[in-house]
């Protein structure tokens, strides 16, 4: 399965190599600039999820004395 994945990536590097340079520089943004999107949403949520978990959980906990 690897095999095939790498063989299916070398063959999509090779072809955007080939590009002319505009064009590389379209299609590479067209690819990037959705992921970094995404990546950026993902980790956004993320991290809400988590603060608001640990504000919960510091909420729940005792406070000590003095």
């Amino acid at each position: 399965m690897l095999d095939k994945l790498d063989e299916w990536w070398d063959a999509v590097e090779l072809w955007v190599v080939e590009l002319w340079f505009p064009l590389q520089f379209l299609v590479v943004m067209a690819v990037v600039v959705p992921v970094c999107l995404a990546v950026a949403w993902a980790v956004d949520r993320g991290v809400d999820h988590l603060s608001a978990w640990l504000r919960r959980v510091r909420r729940r906990r005792p406070t000590p004395r003095a």
